[in-house]
């Protein structure tokens, strides 16, 4: 069939007074052709009308598209057993030009981003091999739209927490933030609300207002909102997933991201007409600056250092000094390491382990010497005071811990409480008598006091019973 272009030149032609004969040479047609154009006189087009197989079964094909709930192979198979000799290339094609079950495309939006405007934020789960191993990852990436300059690092999980990592990372590498992060409706982020209703998290809020940017979400299916970082995705999957070296582990294949990414921001690229570093040239000043300092992100945990000398987190357990056993202590999850404080100061520092092992991580400095055990421990605090105020108690306080067989802290600290509540005599008084009959319950030896107390400050002068009212 003749386009519109060729049955206008021959239109023309005819004009300037050609044959049918030159005109059909020239334009290497047939002669019929010709005339059939000339005769129309028209240089449209003419539709052509044929008959469409599926056109007698519309009724029943849309029947069996809702009852099928659009399944196009189901509904061929039942026009098939119904008796309707019609292919599944047909009942597609009609389908797809009648619109059952589709609807138009609709064209995709275009933004124009500013230098320093807007930077974007997303994550999406990969297969990596890690050590001979296929392992699942997340992919974070993020992207500044102006200069289209990529940062990405893999994680194992992606939690609130490797997002700020990952954020403080990303802006560090770039030296700077946009006004704005552009991120879809992920609950790393999110507190409440979708797209311009969106209220992030005020921990993530409060992240933002350090580096000087603003999250924003897209509204829920507007994927294009967020292209520039979900057309990289599959961008960073060809040329570094699978087209990347051997990863040893997470850390060696982070190493290689960051390496990557250099090697691509550099590159130029023909859609952008000069590398990502050219264009970030012009992008830079127009960036928030990074603050004089930067905090380091970690994850704080509480953990009494158990009876081997070591604290647990995420199911690997950390060395500590053998002098603190028995003592909470703060924990410090940083980026790729494990930082332990007493108060203020920090007692101990080991690489992270990035996943549940149940393993160990052991510093020799942590063990007491060879040959030697825990050191004794000294007398406690209560006990240290009490013989102090009170040195004829040292005969109950030995046989208290003789009992225990404990440094029996709670036991000598009520004594104490005794010591401070009553008068000297009656207490020691009770005290005799109860070492006489190796009496050593604390509660019983309080009510021989109070009997004391009560016989000696609250007799009544007269000599009369106080239980007496008259």
């Amino acid at each position: 069939m003749l386009d519109q272009a060729q049955r206008t030149a021959i239109l023309e032609l005819k004009k300037k007074g050609h044959g049918v004969k030159a005109i059909a040479r020239m334009l290497e047609v047939a002669r019929e052709t010709v005339r059939e154009v000339l005769r129309s006189g028209s240089a449209e087009v003419p539709q052509l009308d044929r008959p469409e197989k599926a056109e007698p079964h519309r009724e029943q094909i849309l029947e069996l598209y809702a009852r099928c709930g659009g399944n196009l192979v189901r509904v061929h198979e039942e026009l098939l057993t119904q008796g309707v000799a019609l292919s599944y290339q047909a009942l597609t094609a009609f389908c797809r030009r009648h619109e059952i079950g589709r609807k138009p495309r609709p064209p995709a939006g275009h933004y124009t981003f500013g230098p320093g405007k807007e930077m974007q934020h997303d994550t999406s789960p990969h297969d990596v091999v890690l050590g001979g191993v296929k392992r699942r990852v997340q992919t974070a990436s993020l992207v500044l739209c102006f200069s289209r300059m990529i940062f990405i690092r893999l994680f194992l999980n992606f939690t609130r927490f490797d997002c700020k990592v990952f954020l403080t990372e990303a802006l560090e590498y770039l030296g700077g933030a946009c006004k704005t992060c552009m991120i879809d409706n992920t609950h790393v982020v999110v507190l409440r609300g979708t797209g311009k209703e969106m209220q992030p998290v005020p921990e993530m809020e409060a992240f933002g207002e350090r580096f000087g940017f603003d999250f924003l979400a897209h509204e829920v299916g507007d994927a294009n909102r967020s292209a520039q970082v979900e057309g990289h995705f599959n961008f960073v999957e060809r040329n570094f997933i699978r087209g990347g070296g051997q990863f040893a582990d997470l850390a060696d294949c982070n190493r290689q991201a960051r390496a990557w990414c250099d090697k691509v921001n550099a590159k130029f690229s023909r859609k952008l007409h000069a590398s990502r570093r050219e264009l970030f040239a012009a992008e830079q000043p127009h960036l928030v600056l990074l603050p004089i300092w930067v905090p380091p992100v970690y994850r704080l945990h509480h953990r009494i250092v158990d009876v081997e000398g070591y604290v647990n987190v995420h199911s690997n357990r950390y060395s500590v000094p053998y002098k603190l056993i028995g003592r909470q202590l703060e924990v410090r999850e940083t980026r790729d390491r494990i930082e332990v404080f007493d108060g203020p100061r920090q007692v101990a520092a080991h690489p992270k382990l990035l996943e549940p092992q149940n393993a160990r991580v052991t510093l020799p400095e942590h063990r007491p010497p060879r040959g030697e055990g825990r050191s004794p421990r000294g007398p406690s605090v209560e006990e240290q005071e009490l013989l102090k105020r009170e040195p004829l108690l040292a005969p109950l306080v030995a046989a208290i811990k003789t009992k225990s067989g404990s440094p029996a802290v709670l036991p000598l600290r009520r004594l104490l409480r005794l010591l401070n509540d009553y008068p000297r005599a009656p207490l020691l008084d009770a005290v005799a008598r109860a070492l006489e009959y190796r009496m050593l319950d604390l509660e019983r030896l309080e009510r021989m006091v109070l009997r004391r107390v009560a016989q000696q400050y609250f007799t009544l002068p007269d000599g009369r019973d106080e239980r007496d009212p008259s």
